[in-house]
């Protein structure tokens, strides 16, 4: 599988119509610097499952190679270290996302570093101290390769520091579970 791939955009399939509820989707997503928060406005809105939280459901097995260029992409030299997470984000028993966040250890705090070695939180609750902003690099209807089969659509982001400085990388697959709910 390999999510580095390069992705058509959602205006690609301008000849197919977007179903109003992947759109309402997109434009719930685009409206936040973490898809966590996204995905909790989401869940509520559509009550998926009433009152439940975003949790955070990790996958076991053979790590995502980092993509190629992943180190220009977070502005870090060879020898910097890098975490990675492979996690489903759910609310309640419905799976919203599969993502992969490849992220600079180094620029959050010790405490954030150790709640995501030793924690089920999310990244975006964990790392929202710092004011991160959402850079879209790529987008695709239906998902991609890497993606389950029931992706509705991949996005591909940078998640960026006030400073300037590149947080994280992400891969998320979003699932038709999203279109469950009112």
């Amino acid at each position: 599988m390999t999510l580095a791939a390069a992705s058509l955009s959602l205006n690609g399939c301008a000849h197919v119509p977007l179903d109003p509820t992947i759109a309402a989707f997109e434009a719930n997503l685009a409206s936040h610097a973490s898809a966590t928060a996204a995905l909790q406005q989401w869940c509520d809105q559509r009550a998926i499952a009433p009152g439940a939280t975003i949790t955070v459901q990790f996958v076991t097995g053979a790590d995502e190679a980092p993509p190629v260029d992943i180190r220009a992409l977070l502005n870090v030299a060879a020898d910097e270290p890098l975490g990675y997470r492979h996690v489903r984000l759910a609310c309640g028993s419905h799976v919203l996302s599969d993502a992969h966040n490849w992220f600079v250890p180094s620029r959050l705090t010790p405490e954030m570093n150790r709640q995501l070695a030793e924690t089920q939180v999310p990244f975006g609750r964990i790392a929202a101290s710092l004011n991160f902003t959402r850079e879209p690099l790529s987008s695709a209807r239906r998902g991609d390769p890497g993606c389950p089969e029931n992706a509705i659509s991949t996005h591909r982001a940078r998640l960026i520091l006030p400073d300037g400085a590149p947080l994280a990388f992400v891969v998320e697959c979003y699932t038709s579970e999203n279109l469950a709910g009112n």
